[in-house]
């Protein structure tokens, strides 16, 4: 079995930062742990089976495929496979402007 890298863009850890102190905020620090973990298990998971996402619609539309998505309803993870290495670019909730955010994160100088 393959076994990648999986790796975080800054843009991704503070993705992961902020929903963490929303979740804890809004909701209790508890339920926070919970989505953290949840996160960090399906990003684990890409290190053996990276290609099962699918095309983000908003990448494919324009027709950019090198980038992939895992949905765990509302959250999406947007990453891209890079020889042996998964790298996250984008951890968000589904309801935002997407576009606007992938434009954002994806297509400006890193």
């Amino acid at each position: 079995m393959k076994h990648y890298e999986v790796l975080f863009t800054a843009g991704a850890e503070q993705d992961m930062e902020a929903l963490y102190n929303y979740v804890a905020e809004y909701d209790s620090p508890a339920s926070a742990d919970a989505l953290l973990d949840k996160i960090l298990h399906v990003v684990e998971s890409l290190a053996t089976h990276p290609e099962r996402g699918t095309y983000p619609k908003e990448l494919q539309s324009l027709g950019i495929r090198e980038y992939h998505q895992i949905i765990f309803k509302p959250y999406r993870v947007i990453y891209r496979v890079i020889n042996r290495q998964v790298v996250i670019y984008l951890i968000a909730d589904g309801r935002r402007d997407m576009t606007s955010l992938l434009s954002m994160r994806l297509m400006s100088p890193q």
